[in-house]
């Protein structure tokens, strides 16, 4: 099931399957409804709602989103070059291209698709400092920053460890694959690719006790039929309808 609302339609793909969240639940939690008209058939249906998101590190679905975009914040408009093909994934060994860490090169560790960011382990470090309390004192953190994948990373051909161009080609069993525009060599996905917030891979993953198993997906419990629901009712328990309606008209 992909996203489809207009609330959503910035929700990255690959942030979608890292949540391994139904759209529903995320819906729900970015929607932000000041006003709407009572469901009534003399109503026409209208809603006052947020429509403007601030997207950063913060997954959409998360507490510290929703206090990013609180109800009367604002933030400044911030424009985001639409990728067709998304090309860089979680495993992915890329090379810095700006910066302090020019030239070196790192793991990405973690992909935000809606604003073309990506953060490389150990790399694009910066230092930040928490806030003062009453009871601890504030403490210096060293923290990844994202990157742009347009201008300031790119990926890394593992066949001469060279950053490299990438292109998206079909082989000739019909797989689409990255291959290097440089040494022609494919560059394929890592396997972390796969990871969500519930499991590393999805063979990996172990059943819980209130998930819907596959046997109860592919049993078949309800047989659609031209009948009411009252008809059904009556047809499983044996009930014959031998009343006569009385006639009307319509004028």
């Amino acid at each position: 099931m992909r996203l489809t609302s207009s609330l959503l339609k910035r929700v990255g793909e690959w942030s979608t399957k890292y949540s391994n969240l139904p759209d529903r639940y995320i819906k729900r939690a970015m929607e932000q409804v000041y006003w709407k008209t009572p469901r009534k058939p003399n109503y026409l249906p209208r809603t006052i709602e947020r429509k403007r998101f601030h997207f950063s590190i913060h997954r959409p679905w998360t507490h510290d989103f929703h206090r990013e975009n609180a109800p009367g914040k604002m933030h400044p408009f911030i424009h985001v070059e639409p990728i067709k093909d998304w090309s860089f994934f979680r495993g992915d060994r890329v090379e810095i291209l700006v910066g302090k860490d020019k030239g070196k090169q790192g793991i990405v560790k973690e992909i935000y698709q809606e604003r073309n960011w990506v953060i490389v382990e150990g790399l694009n470090m910066k230092l930040t400092t928490t806030k003062w309390d009453k009871k601890y004192p504030p403490m210096c953190i060293l923290k990844e920053q994202p990157l742009l994948i347009t201008s300031q990373v790119q990926l890394v051909d593992p066949s001469d460890m060279q950053a490299a161009s990438i292109e998206w080609r079909y082989t000739e069993d019909g797989q689409r694959v990255r291959i290097s525009v440089r040494s022609g060599r494919v560059i394929p996905i890592p396997v972390s690719s796969q990871e969500t917030i519930d499991y590393k891979i999805p063979r990996l993953y172990v059943e819980q006790a209130k998930d819907t198993t596959k046997a109860d997906v592919e049993t078949i419990t309800y047989e659609p039929a031209l009948k009411t629901f009252q008809m059904d009712v009556m047809d499983e328990m044996g009930i014959k309808e031998d009343r006569v309606p009385k006639k009307f008209y319509w004028y």
